[in-house]
């Protein structure tokens, strides 16, 4: 089981912030996962289009060919801009 969590403008384009999924067969990386999300139609379709997309699993920024597993919790939220 995974668990999504998604923040800031990320969980205000899906409508909820973290979910709870078995891992999808033949998803072994944070850019499968995402297109296997973005299958849900709508507002998850343009999800792995957001542009500087940030994803962390267990906590640590990685990169979407990083690999995930049943356990892992994935993050995704907007980069964050300072002023």
């Amino acid at each position: 089981m995974l668990t999504i969590l998604y923040f800031a403008s990320v969980r205000e384009r899906v409508g909820r912030a973290a979910e709870e999924l078995a891992l999808p067969v033949g998803v072994a990386d944070v850019a499968g996962l995402l297109r296997h999300l973005g299958q849900r139609g709508g507002a998850w379709e343009g999800l792995a289009r957001i542009a500087n997309l940030r994803c962390a699993v267990n906590q640590q920024m990685v990169a979407l060919d990083s690999p995930i597993g049943d356990g892992d919790e994935v993050a995704f939220f907007p980069p964050v801009t300072g002023g």
